[in-house]
């Protein structure tokens, strides 16, 4: 079953269908040696923004920055390069349990993919367990994958649903996102507190209402 969780969330691979892409668009993956190269390339194009907006890269206090821009991407957008397999790490119990497991307040950094500018916020979790259950820790890193690339709420929030639902075939899944993006609080409309919720079911939460509002009811307490 994890074998295909690779295909499924798009690591190593790139699907100009759905917008899917873990960066590398030739379908191949950088080896080590491939990283001080990609880093080089980034320095380079920090410096030409750098000179292009009127700046000086060669200042005391630019002089640095393409090097910590570049070593700070390999952080903030390490979701391209996480294989989802070892994430999960078998982390899969069996358990007797039927009700909901839900997990909230999971906070999350991302990058918004039209501007390169950061929305966060908390993304909150909910499942029925059909003989298994995962193990707490691992919800948040599935969260943490998704957010640590150029992204849209919209997809992160199917994606998070989608890896759950493959990991755990349960009898349902609902994710539900809350996000402040910085390019509409620091550019186009500049609203000072613009919040955006997305959401996502699968299975029961889909089908079923009352589960659905008793989930919601959960994240309003």
């Amino acid at each position: 079953m994890l074998d295909t969780i690779k295909e499924l969330n798009g690591f190593h691979k790139h699907d100009h269908a759905n917008g899917r892409t873990n960066g590398h668009s030739n379908g191949t993956t950088h080896p080590t040696s491939d990283k001080a190269d990609a880093k080089a390339a980034i320095e380079t194009a920090v410096r030409t923004i750098l000179a292009n907006v009127g700046e000086d890269p060669d200042r005391e206090g630019l002089v640095g920055t393409p090097d910590r821009i570049a070593r700070m991407y390999d952080e903030i957008l390490a979701g391209y390069t996480t294989d989802p397999v070892k994430l999960v790490n078998n982390a899969l119990f069996d358990v007797e349990y039927d009700d909901p497991v839900i997990v909230k307040e999971i906070e999350y950094f991302s990058m918004c993919e039209h501007h390169m500018l950061p929305f966060f916020g908390r993304a909150h979790i909910a499942y029925i367990p059909s003989d298994k259950v995962i193990g707490l820790s691992k919800i948040p890193r599935i969260v943490e994958m998704f957010a640590r690339r150029l992204q849209v709420q919209e997809r992160m929030t199917r994606q998070i649903a989608e890896m759950i639902d493959e990991v755990l075939q349960p009898q349902g899944v609902a994710v539900v996102v809350e996000g402040s993006h910085m390019c509409s609080m620091m550019r186009g409309v500049k609203k000072e507190h613009p919040r955006m919720m997305t959401s996502y079911m699968i299975g029961k939460y889909r089908e079923d209402k009352d589960l659905r509002r008793e989930f919601m009811d959960q994240l309003r307490k």
